[in-house]
């Protein structure tokens, strides 16, 4: 696959999109972390739905509803994908609010480290060697945070080590990406609907006018950075578009420092550092194995 100036846009886009999220919940008040979760499911929804109608994947999407009559282990996994990818939603969108992003923009720095154990563990996948260089370094930060602080964020750990299991069982599932989402927010929908009439805050909408229209725009930046995400996928090698799959946690990390003001521990630098290192490794790796698949002709 050629290089494309377009799918490079497109990736970088969507990291954007997705870095600029925590800022915009914080302009969502007085909603809490919950009823900004389950405003946006609701409104995946329909942005999802315009989204399939724009890329003409209707046939895509019916034919994923026949295999759910057909397939019973499929149809009972679908709630399993809904719940993993709604708690990491849930804590994406709490996290802000509580000024705790950092933590969870560490866990988004360990996350391509924790899909490469996954891979070496349960699909036979060997470490090349800088990437066994790379997963020593984060273990090197991982134990630092440790002594630093006697304890690692759980919400780090969720971050790093939800993912895997959500991603394993989509490759699992076999469902493209939009016919998958959109069942996920399905899934979760009643779940939505009672959190905001249970617990939503009375006259939220009334003191706060104008989330008439940003929980909408909630709704429709997530499904934009996703969409410029499965764009990007669709046009770029995958070792790159790995790659370019890093800029998202460095733009949460200074979001997190520069705009929303979270304080930062200079100690914690040598929790950080390694586990940059570890991804500036993991990225040259990918590189120098693209540059030999692109000298072979692959």
């Amino acid at each position: 696959m050629k290089l494309s100036g377009r799918g490079v846009s497109l990736s970088l886009t969507a990291s954007v999109l997705f870095a600029l999220m925590p800022g915009y919940v914080r302009e969502l008040a007085p909603l809490d972390g919950v009823q900004v979760f389950a405003q946006r499911v609701l409104w995946s929804i329909p942005a999802v739905l315009l989204l399939l109608m724009l890329t003409r994947q209707w046939p895509a999407f019916i034919a994923v509803l026949g295999r759910l009559k057909r397939e019973p282990l499929l149809l009972a996994s679908l709630p399993i994908a809904a719940v993993l990818i709604g708690l990491q939603w849930g804590l994406f969108l709490w996290a802000p609010l509580q000024g705790r992003m950092l933590e969870v923009s560490l866990g988004y720095f360990l996350l391509p480290l924790a899909m490469v154990v996954a891979g070496r563990v349960f699909y036979a996948e060997r470490l090349r060697p800088l990437q066994l260089v790379a997963v020593l370094c984060a273990l090197a930060g991982v134990l630092h945070e440790l002594w630093l602080t006697r304890a690692f964020s759980w919400l780090t750990l969720v971050t790093a080590l939800g993912y895997p299991p959500y991603f394993m069982l989509r490759r699992w599932m076999k469902l493209d990406a939009l016919s998958g989402f959109i069942l996920e927010m399905a899934v979760l929908a009643p779940l939505a609907i009672w959190l905001i009439a249970s617990f939503s805050p009375p006259g939220a909408f009334s003191q706060a006018p104008q989330l008439w229209w940003l929980i909408p725009g909630l709704g429709l930046l997530g499904t934009l950075a996703f969409a410029a995400m499965m764009a990007s996928s669709r046009l770029l090698p995958l070792g790159l578009f790995g790659i370019l799959s890093y800029v998202e946690p460095v733009l949460l990390f200074a979001v997190a420092v520069v705009f929303l003001g979270e304080p930062f521990n200079p100690a914690q630098l040598w929790t950080y550092l390694p586990i940059w290192l570890a991804v500036l490794l993991i990225g040259g790796d990918s590189a120098m194995l693209l540059r030999r698949q692109a000298r072979k002709g692959f």
